[in-house]
């Protein structure tokens, strides 16, 4: 079973990050550009919390909000929800399934170290499904 840092080690620990008084338009703009759907929205160099298109299109869109003059902070989602690097694949999708998330920070004790997304889990599952399928089928070979 993979652990969440076995994710990051495959896909790589870049992270995206905006301001909060940033527009959520330039926060769009950068997530389109980059082909992301969540920003960690950063403050004095700390995680304050995350955005992302659902975000935008919840408290935005339907709020009747303007996104080239609301600033990220007024639809961040926050208090931040992180995971430990040595956590299991299982407990991220157990995560984001109860609290109804699709990204979450990988944070330790020196910080952020990556950011996962519901769809990396799905694939580590799948690869773990594969491997033990795989050394099933070479166990009744013999």
């Amino acid at each position: 079973m993979h652990s969440i840092r076995d994710v990051l080690g495959e896909k790589g620990t870049t992270v995206l990050t905006i301001g909060p008084d940033e527009t959520v338009y330039e926060a769009i703009r950068q997530m389109a550009e980059h082909g992301i759907g969540a920003l960690l929205v950063v403050e004095n160099g700390k995680p304050i919390g995350l955005l992302s298109e659902r975000d935008y299109s919840r408290k935005v869109i339907l709020r009747g909000l303007r996104s080239r003059e609301t600033p990220v902070r007024t639809i961040m989602s926050s208090p931040l929800l992180t995971i430990s690097p040595d956590a299991s694949v299982q407990d991220g999708l157990e995560m984001m399934t109860e609290k109804y998330i699709r990204h979450i920070p990988v944070m330790n004790g020196s910080g952020v170290l990556g950011m996962v997304s519901i769809g990396d889990l799905v694939k580590a599952v799948i690869r773990d499904q594969q491997s033990l399928i795989e050394q099933l089928e070479s166990y009744i070979a013999r």
